[in-house]
C-alpha cells in the first residue's frame, strides 16, 4: 500500500471533526477511493461503502425524506444484513457525483451523529452545475479537502525513503546548506523520475518495485485515455471536442515562449469566446491547473490578477508524458532533453509540486516581455517570487525585482545545489516541495 498523507488528515478529521461530514474531491483516479476505504477498515469497528457508480441501484436509498432515520432504514432495505453501529461506523458514500441528494443528506447525518460519513467523487463542481434541480448544499456540515497525486515527498517514500531522510533535506532548507554531493545528485535523478513518472498510484505502483519504465508507460497511457473518455462522456456536447483540443494542446503550449495560453496553438484562428468554457471544464475537473498572471508583482497578488492572461499545466507530470513518444522518458530522466520543452515541462513539475502545497499558482511578465516570473506567491505580506531554471542559466528577472525593498527574498530552483547570495536561495528544483512550509 502506497503511504499516503491524506490518510493522516483523514486520522485527523477523526478527532476533530464535530458535526461535519467530510467531502473528498479530486481528479480521477488520483486513490480518493482507496484511501478512505482503507482508513475505515482500519479505524473504525464497522465500515459501510456505498458506491453510487458501481450500484446506481443504491441511489434509491437518497430518494424521499433525508432524515437520518429514514436513511439507515433504507440502507437496510437495500443492503440486507447492514448494521450501523452507533459511534463506530465509518459510511463511506463514494462517487458521490451519481447521487446529489446523498450530499444533500450531510446535514441531517451530520446532525444525527450515528456515525461518522466521508463523501468521494470527481468533477463534483461539474456535475452540479449541470444538473436543473440541484440540491442545497450542506453549508455548514461538510468540509471539503482536495487529494492530489502523489507529491515528490510520497513518491520519495515508495521508492523506500523514510521520514528521516527527508528531515535532513528539509534542515538544510531551512539552515540554506549545501546538500553533500552524493544525496544531491540522488535526488536530481529521483525528481527526473518523477517528472517522467508522475504520481498517479497505478503508475507509481507499476514503476516503484523495478523501476520499470515500461510499465509506467503503459499505465500513463490507459489513464491519458480514460481522462479523454471522461471527456467525451461528462463534458457537455458543446465543449466535449474543444475540450479534448485544449487538452492535447498542453504539450505544444509548454513548448513555446508563451506569455499566456494561446488558443490560436489550439486551433488556427481559436479565440477565448469559443474556447474559455473549454478551459473552466478542464480545469473544474482537475485534469488541468491554472496559473493566473497578474499585472503587478506586489502584495496581495489576488488583487493585481488579470483574468485575460493565465497558462495550464497537466495536474500530473506523468500524465504529461503519456502524451509524447516513450522516448521523452530516457531523455527526461538521463538530462539530455534541451530547447524550451525542457523548460516547459520543468515549470509544469514546480507547478505540481506548489499546488500540492496548497499555493495558488501566479506568474508575472513586464509589458515589453522581457521579464518573466514563473511563480509568485505570499508570504508574511509581501511577494515571494520563483524563477524556474531547467539547468543553471542567468536570472535577470529575479535579480531585478530582489533590488526592490519590499520583496524580501526570492528562490531560484535550479540543477544545482543549495546556496544564497543576498536575499536570493538558490534551491535544487527538487526543494520545491519545502517552499510553502
Amino acid at each position: 500500500m502506497l503511504r499516503r498523507k491524506m490518510f493522516d488528515y483523514l486520522q485527523n478529521w477523526k478527532r476533530s471533526h464535530g458535526q461535519e461530514c467530510l467531502l473528498v474531491n479530486g481528479a480521477r483516479q488520483v486513490g480518493k477511493s482507496f484511501i478512505v476505504s482503507a482508513f475505515g477498515r482500519s479505524s473504525y469497528e464497522n465500515y459501510l461503502e456505498i458506491d453510487f457508480l458501481k450500484h446506481p441501484e443504491y441511489r434509491g436509498i437518497f430518494e424521499g425524506s433525508l432524515s437520518a432515520d429514514d436513511i439507515f432504514s433504507r440502507i437496510t432495505l437495500y443492503m440486507p444484513g447492514v448494521h450501523i453501529v452507533p459511534g463506530k461506523t465509518l459510511l463511506f458514500l463514494d462517487e458521490i457525483q451519481e447521487c446529489p441528494a446523498a450530499r444533500a443528506s450531510f446535514k441531517y447525518l451530520a446532525q444525527d451523529g450515528r456515525c461518522d460519513v466521508v463523501g468521494s467523487g470527481s468533477l463534483l463542481g461539474i456535475r452540479f452545475r449541470q444538473l436543473d434541480d440541484a440540491p442545497s448544499l450542506p453549508v455548514g456540515y461538510e468540509r471539503q479537502v482536495t487529494m492530489r497525486p502523489l507529491d515528490f515527498e510520497e513518491f520519495l517514500w515508495a521508492l523506500g525513503y523514510d521520514g528521516s531522510a527527508l528531515d535532513v533535506l528539509l534542515g538544510l532548507f531551512g539552515e540554506r546548506e549545501p546538500v553533500p554531493q552524493g544525496a544531491n545528485e540522488a535526488m536530481m535523478r529521483h525528481v527526473r523520475e518523477y517528472l517522467a513518472v508522475g504520481g498517479m498510484p497505478s503508475v507509481v505502483n507499476a514503476f516503484a518495485p523495478t523501476k520499470d519504465y515500461s510499465s509506467a508507460h503503459d499505465a500513463q497511457v490507459a489513464l491519458h485515455t480514460l481522462y479523454l473518455d471522461d471527456i467525451a462522456r461528462y463534458a457537455t456536447p458543446s465543449e466535449r471536442v474543444k475540450a479534448r483540443a485544449c487538452y492535447e494542446s498542453l504539450p505544444r503550449q509548454l513548448a513555446k515562449e508563451n506569455t499566456k495560453f494561446q488558443y490560436a496553438v489550439v486551433e488556427k484562428h481559436g479565440s477565448a469566446r469559443k474556447f474559455d468554457g473549454s478551459v473552466d471544464w478542464l480545469a473544474g475537473s482537475e485534469m488541468v491547473r491554472r496559473c493566473q498572471a497578474v499585472s503587478a508583482p506586489d502584495f496581495p497578488l489576488a488583487s493585481y490578477e488579470d483574468s485575460s492572461r493565465f497558462r495550464l499545466y497537466a495536474n500530473d507530470t506523468g500524465l504529461l508524458m503519456a502524451m509524447f513518444d516513450f522516448s521523452m522518458k530516457a531523455a527526461v530522466v538521463e538530462n539530455t532533453l534541451a530547447g524550451s520543452m525542457k523548460g516547459g515541462i520543468y515549470e509544469n513539475l514546480v507547478a505540481c509540486m506548489l499546488a500540492a502545497q496548497e499555493a495558488p499558482l501566479r506568474y508575472w511578465m513586464s509589458k515589453s516581455g522581457n521579464r518573466e516570473i514563473e511563480f509568485l506567491v505570499d508570504r508574511d505580506a509581501s511577494v515571494v517570487p520563483i524563477d524556474v531554471k531547467a539547468s543553471r542559466g542567468s536570472s535577470v528577472s529575479l535579480d531585478e525585482m530582489l533590488e526592490k525593498p519590499r520583496v524580501k527574498i526570492g528562490y531560484k530552483l535550479i540543477d544545482g545545489n543549495v546556496g544564497q547570495i543576498g536575499k536570493k536561495v538558490t534551491l535544487p528544483i527538487y526543494m520545491a516541495m519545502f517552499l510553502m512550509q
